[in-house]
């Protein structure tokens, strides 16, 4: 129960504390027994656990937050799914019903996105969210996740997909209506490819979102979750929206019912992970930071690439050189030389100067993009040192 304060003033101590901010780090407070209180730092730990090289640990950790994850997510996908087609469907289907029904088919792709949303949020920095051996495959292959790690992963989400899916089938009444198949007339090429492209847009989301690291990186699971509710508005209707085999390989197990063509939603995520792969390295390799610089208000950004600041190097005329002022006695002109004056003044964008020495048959130095300035002023220069020693 909540300890008194003795911080406070006599009048308030006996107020009970709540510890909102400052969870017990050891087992459950049972009711009847005070909060324990610990040394700074210290953290509870399974006691098996620290026999476990860290390297084991982080794998078990990973894999244990990765199918709790992936079986919440499919838990809820499953169960609005089979919501949304227990009154449109006959007695003994099992697939998701494709008819053209806007309100239903919006009621499908909410659930995806918004779990997803959800999920990734709460496990992001756990196992990082993945839920999808497409988008773990995607991870491996851009460098951001170590194989060892995307397989143990992988079978997280495997195990995850079938107990969800088992669930589902056992709570709700009825028979398990949310295996994915092909409608409307899809044939099985139109179907994979179909899937390719909405799998491609949902991975490619999550590098940029999530893989790249900027100022909204901790917000990345509201786009992700939106990248697949705008992929299931499309693909509900002609593929049953997978753009993951784990959620296609649960129901099918629990049913032992595979279609013929269940290969398109293994392959056809794999095509849009490579695809989106292939284009993410394409634009880091051509350095797309440089192009539009800014964006995340990161002044080292800015300092790397400004195409204004170049074209007005470029473009920006060079300044004349300016006569010096007369001195005040003996009636002597004081000068700077006035080659070099000018030399100094004329730099063009590549730092070159253009730079002369005084005097009638003095070397003049041209080079750079103001060479034609520099030149003038070094004439310039010339004739009003002959006005000085003629006067």
């Amino acid at each position: 129960m909540p300890s008194t304060n003795k911080s406070l003033s006599p009048g308030v101590q006996n107020i009970p504390v709540m510890y909102i901010n400052d969870p017990h780090q050891g087992g459950f407070v049972l009711p009847g027994r005070k909060r324990r209180e610990y040394a700074e730092g210290y953290v509870a730990r399974l006691p098996l656990l620290d026999r476990l090289p860290k390297a084991a640990q982080g794998h078990f950790v990973a894999m244990s937050g990765e199918f709790v994850g992936t079986f919440l997510f499919l838990f809820f996908a499953y169960s609005g799914t089979q919501v949304a087609n227990t009154q449109t469907q006959s007695g003994n289907s099992t697939t998701i019903s494709q008819a053209a029904n806007p309100a239903q088919l919006l009621y499908i792709s909410l659930c995806f996105g918004f779990s997803l949303a959800v999920n990734a949020w709460v496990f992001f920095r756990i196992s990082g969210g993945l839920f999808n051996p497409a988008v773990t495959l995607g991870m491996c292959l851009i460098g951001a996740l170590p194989y060892v790690r995307g397989g143990l992963l992988f079978i997280s989400q495997m195990i995850a997909c079938m107990c969800s899916a088992a669930v589902v089938s056992c709570l709700f009444p009825g028979p398990l209506n949310v295996k994915t198949s092909l409608g409307a007339g899809t044939s099985i090429t139109q179907g994979l490819f179909i899937e390719m492209f909405l799998t491609a847009e949902l991975v490619f989301t999550i590098f940029m979102l999530a893989a790249e690291k900027h100022k909204a990186t901790f917000i990345a699971p509201v786009g992700i979750g939106l990248a697949l509710f705008v992929a299931e508005l499309t693909g509900v209707f002609y593929t049953g929206g997978s753009l993951n085999p784990a959620r296609s390989f649960g129901p099918a197990v629990v049913l032992k019912a595979f279609e013929g063509y269940h290969w398109i939603y293994w392959v056809g995520p794999l095509l849009g992970t490579l695809l989106a792969s292939g284009f993410y390295k394409f634009i880091k390799m051509l350095e797309y930071e440089t192009a539009n610089p800014g964006q995340d208000f990161d002044e080292k950004e800015d300092a790397a690439a400004d195409p204004d600041k170049d074209v007005r190097d470029v473009q920006r005329p060079t300044p004349m050189a300016a006569p010096a002022p007369k001195s005040s006695g003996g009636g002597h002109h004081s000068r700077e030389p006035s080659g070099e004056h000018s030399g100094r003044q004329s730099r063009g964008h590549s730092g070159d100067y253009s730079r002369g020495h005084s005097g009638g048959g003095g070397q003049r130095y041209s080079q750079g993009p103001n060479a034609e300035a520099g030149k003038a002023g070094n004439q310039r220069g010339a004739g009003r040192d002959l006005r000085d020693r003629r006067y």
